[in-house]
């Protein structure tokens, strides 16, 4: 059964989205940095807290085991939403931070050593970067960066040329979250595949706009934050194949990561506890399930085709206003719309849209080596959720047009 998509009713199962901000109706335009709660997530939360809060895993009374069914159930709506083939594939983090770190260290201390290379891409997060670059000086492997073109296409001829059986391990977004370019995941991952070389793909800028399919994807890991996916901050989430994690060391030691302990030795648990040592989020997960229950009752079909007029209508409205210049302009987009004014700094502008109410976020976006590739010191990026409508968009426009008058 398919229902048409209502912007206005999914609006109001939004509660922060009604109140104004500077005497002005807030509008939202800064899911990029993180999303916004649903009313259900918030509730799921409270309710955690008001009802059943207590330790998972460890204890035979009754609100332990509720807490505990909470929280695996959460894991188990995450190993669908993902169409990952076992729950234990699924390991809760802290954000895509950590998951990218975890793998770094974990998977890549033991794989990675002198001579090797890592592959990224010139659109990464810097954490997407900076985890890589610790474990490159530490073990003497090297960083490889694929090139991107004009558009903020990623130049595949050049990731190509530099796949080789040197290749340990290919780190890359799945889409950008400074350009919003939509990178072809399935091909990048056989390619490295064909080399030996696992994958990890960054999801944080994906789950929140499209269905993801880890093993359509093939890819070896993939990692995502519950907060760019109307969930709560604090909970994020690490996918890997089986035989990766079962081949890989704790990343963190106490709690419920160990079997059984003695000053003689440690025996570790098994997935996916073995990677989820100490007191876990555990209202964040239920959170994050409830995020999930909340996207899949609207589902992908109406989300995308929502969220793709609304991009297409926003980057006609930028690229009809003079001295306004739209950075990265790829085929294949998600949500993103990344600017540039001729006569006004991005903070200007972030400043003065905020003056109307406007959320939009400026600056480097954690990718500086994009605008470097861009030479351009920061942007100002509106970026889009299911929520937003075509009056969101003609606010930013009403609001460009003011930092016009206020520069001219």
């Amino acid at each position: 059964m398919t229902t048409k998509f209502d912007v206005n009713s999914v609006r109001d199962d939004f509660p922060i989205l009604k109140q104004q901000v500077n005497g002005n109706r807030l509008v939202y335009l800064d899911n990029g940095a993180t999303s916004q709660k649903p009313q259900s997530v918030i509730d799921a939360i409270v309710e955690y807290y008001a009802t059943t809060n207590s330790n998972v895993h460890r204890g035979v009374h009754t609100m332990s085991q509720q807490a505990t069914d909470g929280y695996e159930g959460a894991r188990s709506k995450v190993r669908k939403f993902l169409n990952a083939s076992k729950d234990k594939e699924i390991i809760f983090t802290r954000n895509t931070t950590e998951g990218v770190n975890l793998v770094a260290h974990s998977y890549g201390r033991k794989n990675i050593g002198p001579g090797d290379d890592i592959i990224v891409s010139n659109m990464e997060h810097h954490s997407n970067i900076v985890p890589w670059q610790m474990l490159c000086e530490e073990n003497g492997a090297n960083l490889k960066v694929v090139p991107i073109d004009d558009s903020g296409e990623l130049v595949m001829d050049e990731y190509q040329k530099l796949l080789s059986p040197r290749t340990k391990l290919v780190s890359i977004t799945h889409v950008s979250n400074a350009l919003g370019t939509i990178l072809p995941a399935k091909q990048i991952v056989q390619m490295a595949h064909s080399y030996g070389a696992p994958v990890l793909l960054d999801g944080a800028q994906a789950v929140p706009h499209m269905p993801v399919d880890v093993q359509d994807l093939d890819c070896d890991f993939y990692v995502f934050s519950g907060h760019k996916l109307f969930g709560p901050t604090g909970i994020g989430i690490l996918y890997g194949k089986e035989n990766y994690l079962e081949s890989m060391p704790p990343f963190l030691g106490g709690g419920d990561m160990i079997k059984s302990v003695t000053f003689e030795k440690t025996l570790y648990n098994d997935l996916p506890y073995k990677f989820e040592g100490g007191t876990p989020d555990i209202s964040g997960a239920i959170g994050l399930g409830a995020a999930i229950d909340y996207v899949n009752s609207l589902g992908f079909d109406q989300i995308t085709a929502h969220e793709d007029a609304l991009l297409q209508y926003g980057t006609e409205a930028l690229e009809s206003i003079a001295g306004v210049h739209i950075v990265g302009t790829a085929a294949r987009k998600a949500g993103i719309l990344s600017f540039v004014m001729d006569m006004a700094h991005p903070h200007d502008i972030g400043t003065i849209l905020d003056e109307q109410g406007i959320a939009i976020r400026t600056g480097h976006h954690c990718a500086q080596p994009v605008m470097q590739r861009f030479q351009i010191p920061a942007t100002a990026r509106a970026s889009l959720a299911f929520y937003n409508t075509k009056e969101d968009i003609d606010a930013l426009v009403k609001g460009i047009d003011r930092v016009i008058e206020v520069f001219s």
